[in-house]
């Protein structure tokens, strides 16, 4: 069982605690004029706006609390594909073999150029670059969160609550789309999302060359999550120029995707991703998808009673945004000819939409249920973090909560990656078990992202890229085939796979395998070479 780390949560509470009390007291500032607060002896309270200096610091130290609550872990889940195109990118010399897993992703974005880059300029230390990098990109969504709470409330309780809730809900799951609101490393879609929060504050501010600028931004950064951020920019558009029953065809753009009959290796792929597909979503995955339209309509006919006409138009806007994706996730799935279509993936359109759901529930919340009440917002912040907290654990048992730069790993599976780094040839290739993410106590962690070297194709990550690059598919079947049954290889297999691929260095768990020689193991790992 994991620990609980009181000690982060203390530093976490503290800054929510500081957040919490400014959002308390500002709210409780509100002009006389809206009848809402007085004085002790009757007097109007004049209302007052943190100032820009002092709101960045709340702010940061929101940013810089999420890490606590939500943990960092810098070569989780995805990060195993991103990260190599930027490690490439500065050291042209790694993974000379079957790169092509992990480069079609970096072909189609600035992201490793942009970080590849600031490691240059700076001459940080790897692991500080990727640190500095996740704190930006949740601090800008926080800030970007700031400002669309700017632009549909008047006062800041309610703009610090939606920026509180979504810092607490910072790993909520959207549905079955296989995505939190942000993940706990960096990614391109981390940034993407800030910059597309950015440009819905510009639209509905109608700054509409600021919203194209950040939109522009999101698309060199992630095109896929870029296109939904354009979309909704663009029906909030045309709700006010045009009457909103013309309005849903923005939110469909045409991406030109082939309908030929995907491959066999496609198909394969494609079935050990059943996020792309709503038919094979589960009951609670649908009422994911579903629920906050129903939720979203309620908080419109609230707005709409209460004058907000800005909330009450991002409220109809989204459900038509939804519920428009939700029937194009729905036809996608259902024909079989359709497949090769799944990686649009309309469904990961929920993620722009649990967003701005978490800034105007957390602003409504603020008006109507915590106001300027300290106890309440320590009612439903602290209890919210503690749940997060304790998710998270249970998803990294054997990894630090945060892990730090410099530190050493405590989980051994990252032990072994370092060793392999640290001792093994740039053009060594690896072959290790292709489920291996899923083994207990490896946490996930990216073998390409930790040990920079290369190896054959695995079955949880590399599908992932199979199922958007539909030209690798035959290469990842072959070399998944290749590994079957890999629990029960012995020497001669080995050799197979070094006949084959040239493979020269295999990753076991112990006990290992009678005739390799192992210069380095754990409880979890061993390092051995083929000879």
């Amino acid at each position: 069982m994991a620990r609980l780390d009181f000690g982060t949560v203390r530093v976490f509470l503290c800054s929510l605690l500081q957040s919490t009390r400014e959002a308390a007291f500002s709210i409780s500032e509100i002009r006389i004029s809206q009848g809402l607060q007085r004085g002790p002896q009757g007097k109007p309270v004049v209302e007052r706006e943190l100032d820009l200096s002092k709101r960045i610091i709340v702010l940061a130290a929101l940013a810089l609390g999420t890490f606590f609550v939500h943990g960092y872990h810098p070569w989780a889940e995805d990060a195993e594909i991103y990260l190599p195109g930027v490690e490439k990118m500065m050291h042209p010399v790694l993974f000379p073999s079957f790169p092509e897993f992990f480069q079609f992703h970096a072909h189609l974005t600035l992201f490793p150029n942009l970080i590849a880059l600031s490691a240059g300029l700076t001459h940080l230390p790897w692991e500080w670059v990727l640190f500095l990098w996740q704190f930006a990109s949740v601090f800008l969504l926080l800030l970007a969160c700031w400002q669309l709470g700017a632009c549909c409330f008047p006062h800041d309780g309610a703009r610090w609550a939606g920026v509180m809730l979504v810092a607490a809900l910072l790993t909520l799951p959207v549905a079955g789309t296989a995505l939190y609101v942000m993940d706990q490393y960096i990614n391109p879609r981390n940034l993407a999302a800030s910059f597309g929060v950015f440009a819905l504050a510009r639209t509905l501010d109608r700054k509409y060359v600021q919203a194209g600028c950040f939109v522009l931004a999101a698309l060199f950064i992630h095109p896929l999550m870029a296109c939904f951020s354009l979309s909704f920019c663009a029906l909030l558009f045309l709700f006010r120029k045009v009457n909103s029953s013309f309005s849903t065809a923005c939110v469909l753009l045409p991406l030109g995707f082939s309908l030929d009959p995907p491959s066999e290796g496609y198909h394969q792929a494609a079935l050990l991703h059943s996020f792309h597909y709503l038919t094979r979503w589960q009951w609670y995955e649908w009422l994911g998808a579903l629920a906050p339209l129903a939720i979203l309509w309620w908080f419109g006919v609230v707005a709409r009673g209460k004058g907000n006409a800005t909330v009450d138009l991002v409220c109809r806007a989204l459900v038509i945004y939804g519920a428009v994706y939700f029937a194009a996730g729905l036809v996608l799935s259902i024909p079989a000819r359709f497949e090769g279509l799944a990686r649009i993936q309309p469904m990961r359109s929920l993620h722009l939409l649990y967003i701005i759901f978490l800034v105007v529930g957390g602003g409504l919340l603020a008006e109507h249920v915590l106001k300027n009440r300290l106890w309440r917002w320590l009612m439903v912040f602290a209890p919210i973090c503690a749940g997060m907290f304790v998710a998270q654990r249970a998803l990294f048992p054997e990894s630090a909560n945060v892990e730090w730069p410099g530190a050493a790993p405590r989980n051994q599976w990252v032990q072994a990656f370092e060793w392999i780094r640290d001792n093994t040839p740039d053009n060594a290739l690896f072959a290790l078990d292709p489920c291996y993410l899923a083994i207990p106590g490896e946490d996930h962690n990216g073998f390409r992202a930790v040990a920079q070297r290369s190896r054959l194709a695995d079955v949880i990550k590399d599908s992932g890229a199979v199922s958007m690059f539909p030209q690798i598919a035959d290469e990842w079947l072959t070399q998944t085939e290749d590994q079957k049954n890999w629990k029960n290889f012995q020497l001669p297999d080995f050799e197979r796979l070094h006949q084959t691929y040239g493979v020269n260095w295999v990753l076991l768990q112990p006990p290992g395998v009678d005739g390799l020689q192992c210069p380095f193991h754990n409880q979890a790992a061993m390092v051995c070479r083929l000879n």
